[in-house]
Formats: structure tokens, C-alpha cells, sequence
């Protein structure tokens, strides 16, 4: 029986986390509860590096936009591109620009150099093509599912040309308009052409798996369910992969862009949700490949429902954690990041009735916890929940206790130093 907390206390290492966990996950999430702080991101490189090392484990898959990561990918993969190109080009939400993302991709290319395929570093981004304000023309995602059908599947099986998908785009500033994320009159994605090209993605999609297409509203998506043994037979499994990932953004993006048009009072409520659900999607694909750490805001990680308020309203919805979860069973854990202060942006020494205070009050400047361990040593009585003083740092709520596998707490971020 635990009784005293610093007993449930581990040092932050890849050793000490698998032996909270009863099974080996196939994905490993850690989570922060606020972006763009190198000291969490310089913990999560380490933290890979041992999985890597010690754990077997080959991929990373950070909460960033899917599309732009696979120009990460392919640089660390197969040294495409240049380091600066790549931290411009291959992520989003500006994350690109901070050292711990820079020494991540650096040591991930260090790590491939002169190793066989099926032994180096992958990189993905799990996240959509979208920002809080808008999300991205479905362009991309389509031409390029289209283009790899078209390079190997004869034309007459294709349900459109890459002229009818491009007329019906139109240009892009039509799907990224700013003011559509709180007006859905300024949003494309009830017009006739966003009708038209969700009924001609699924049927691309359908055709890398089934047999026959299913609808009209399966078609560009159907073609890579009904076709998947000749794919096959033209090339890797890798370039079919990439294929289903631009399937499964083409039609998140439809989707999106279509509740953007919706004026339902559930509207936002509905976007945030169709973001998480994409997310899952993704991971559920970095799951095939084996054992993977998983990088990204707590609230997506989470096996509860996420929460936030919007306009003013009130939001809930299943996190992609959770949808993962539900899927994966034992095979998902979640580690939540606790942190004690971030003095530059505003946040002190926590409250010690707070689980931060409690952990703070420990000396050690980070350390993992035994999540059931510390609930057990806490009793009936949870911690109060702390305020957070800054916007963009989610404290811990210590009701998702038990919904955690275990708890990194950093006691002190400190800022980056300046270059």
C-alpha cells in the first residue's frame, strides 16, 4: 500500500515507463499541456531516443499537419530536401521554427544514415491540414490520391478526370476564406462543387480496397479499396500507405469544409470533433507499423472527453485518444505532462492543495509517476484543480487521474535561450 507520493515517483526514462504499463502498447502517447516549450520537447526527444535504443520503437508521430509531414519523412528517411526547407516546409502551427522539433529531425537523420530500409527512423504528422481558423483546400490531398491512382489503374476506372476535380476546386482562397470558421454563409463546403467532389473522393478511396464501388458518394476514395492487389503489384506497400493517408484528409477536409457551412448551434461542436476523429485515423494508420511514441497537446492524447470554451461556448467532445482507445484497447497508453511553473509566460509556483504543488513539493526536477499508484496514495480526496494564469497552458485536471497511465511531471520550464 502506498502511502507516501514520492513513492510512486520514477525517473523520466523509457525503462521506467514500460514498467508501469501491464501491456506493450503499439502506441505510446505523451502528451504537454501547452506548446512551443523546447524543455518538453527536449524531454520527448529523449524519451524517444531510449524507445528507440532500448525498446525497438521507429516512429514518432506528432501532433502536425499529416501532409507536411512527409516532408519530414522523407528528408530523415532518404535525406530528400535540406534541413532548412524541411523545418520551413514540413510542419505547421510555426513549430517548425523551435530547437527541440530541429534537433529532433536532425538526430532522426543521424540515426538513418547508412541503415537498411526497414530499419530506420519514420517520422509522421498525425494532425489535419487545419489551423483554429480554417483548415486547407482538399487540393492537395486529391490531385495527389488521384495522381497515384491514375499512374497505375486503367482510365476508364478512375470516376472523373484530374480537369474535372481541378474546375471543380476552383481556386484555393474559396475553401480558405478566414471569416468561414464563425460564418457559415462565407463557407464553400455546402456549394455544389464541395457535394460533387465528396461523392468522387470516396469513390477514389473505395477503390484501394473493395470489390466493387459501393455509390456514387464512394467514388474516388472507393477506387483504392476495390484495387488494392494490383496497387500493390505496381509498388510498396510505403506508396499505398501514402495513398490511404491522402484518402483519409481529402475526405476529412470535404467533411470539415461541409460543416463549416452547417448554421447548426452544434456547428463548432462538430468541427473539433471531425478533427480529433481525423486525428485517430491517422494514428490507427502509424499503429500498423509497429510500436510508436505519440506527441501531443494532453487534451487530444486523453482517454476523456476534451473540453474548451469557443465564442464563448462551451465545447465536448471525444479526443482522438479516446476514439484511439476504443480501438486499441490496452495495446493505447497515455502520459500525461504536469508542470509546475513557466515563469516566462505568467505561471508560478502552483498552489500546494493542487496535484502541481503536491509533486512540486518533491525534489526532483522531473520524474514519471505511477498513475494508480498516486490515486491510491491520494484516497477519496481528489486535489483541487488549479487556474491557470496563461491562455495557452492547460493545467492537469486530476478527475482524468485514473484515465492516465502515468503522470511526467517537469517542475520548471524554463525559455529557450536566445541563438
Amino acid at each position: 500500500m502506498v502511502t507516501n507520493i514520492r513513492d510512486t515517483t520514477h525517473a523520466v526514462e523509457a525503462a521506467a515507463v514500460m514498467r508501469l504499463l501491464a501491456h506493450r502498447p503499439r502506441l505510446l502517447a505523451l502528451g504537454e499541456p501547452t506548446h512551443e516549450e523546447d524543455t518538453l520537447l527536449r524531454l520527448r526527444n529523449d524519451l524517444f531516443r531510449q524507445l528507440v535504443e532500448q525498446e525497438g520503437y521507429r516512429t514518432i508521430a506528432i501532433e502536425s499537419d499529416c501532409l507536411r509531414g512527409l516532408v519530414v519523412d522523407d528528408y530523415v528517411t532518404a535525406g530528400t530536401g535540406t534541413l532548412g526547407a524541411v523545418m520551413e516546409h514540413g510542419f505547421s502551427h510555426g513549430w517548425g521554427a523551435l530547437a527541440g522539433n530541429r534537433e529532433l529531425v536532425c538526430w532522426m537523420r543521424a540515426f538513418n544514415d547508412g541503415r537498411p530500409e526497414e530499419d530506420r527512423l519514420r517520422f509522421a504528422g498525425f494532425d489535419g491540414p487545419l489551423e483554429i481558423t480554417g483548415a486547407a483546400s482538399p487540393r492537395q490531398a486529391l490531385t495527389a490520391l488521384h495522381g497515384y491512382l491514375a499512374a497505375r489503374l486503367d482510365a476508364g476506372l478512375l470516376p472523373c478526370t484530374v480537369e474535372t476535380l481541378d474546375r471543380l476546386l476552383g481556386t484555393d482562397d474559396r475553401w480558405t476564406e478566414p471569416a468561414a470558421m464563425r460564418n457559415p454563409d462565407r463557407s464553400v463546403g455546402s456549394s455544389a462543387d464541395a457535394k460533387e467532389l465528396r461523392l468522387l473522393a470516396d469513390e477514389l478511396v473505395a477503390l484501394l480496397d473493395t470489390e466493387t464501388p459501393r455509390l456514387l458518394a464512394d467514388e474516388l476514395v472507393a477506387l483504392l479499396d476495390t484495387e488494392t492487389p494490383r496497387l500493390l503489384a505496381t509498388g510498396p506497400q510505403d506508396g499505398l500507405d501514402r495513398a490511404r493517408l491522402y484518402a483519409r484528409t481529402a475526405t476529412g477536409l470535404l467533411r470539415y469544409h461541409f460543416r463549416m457551412a452547417d448554421p447548426a448551434p452544434n456547428r463548432l461542436a462538430r468541427l473539433v470533433s471531425l478533427r480529433d476523429s481525423m486525428m485517430a485515423g491517422h494514428l490507427l494508420a502509424v499503429a500498423e507499423r509497429g510500436p510508436a511514441l505519440v506527441h501531443s497537446h494532453n487534451g487530444h492524447a486523453q482517454r476523456e472527453r476534451s473540453t474548451m470554451r469557443m465564442d464563448g461556448l462551451p465545447l465536448e467532445w471525444w479526443s482522438a485518444g479516446a476514439l484511439v482507445a476504443a480501438r486499441l484497447g490496452r495495446e493505447y497508453a497515455f502520459l500525461a505532462t504536469a508542470l509546475g511553473t513557466i515563469r516566462h509566460r505568467g505561471v508560478g509556483t502552483p498552489p500546494p492543495d493542487t496535484l502541481e504543488g503536491m509533486l512540486y513539493a518533491l525534489p526532483e526536477e522531473r520524474c514519471v509517476v505511477d498513475a494508480g499508484q498516486l490515486a491510491s496514495a491520494l484516497g477519496d480526496t481528489l486535489p483541487a484543480p488549479r487556474v491557470s494564469p496563461y491562455y495557452g497552458y492547460a493545467a492537469f485536471d486530476p478527475a482524468h487521474l485514473a484515465g492516465a497511465d502515468g503522470i511526467v511531471f517537469v517542475k520548471d520550464v524554463l525559455p529557450d535561450p536566445a541563438p
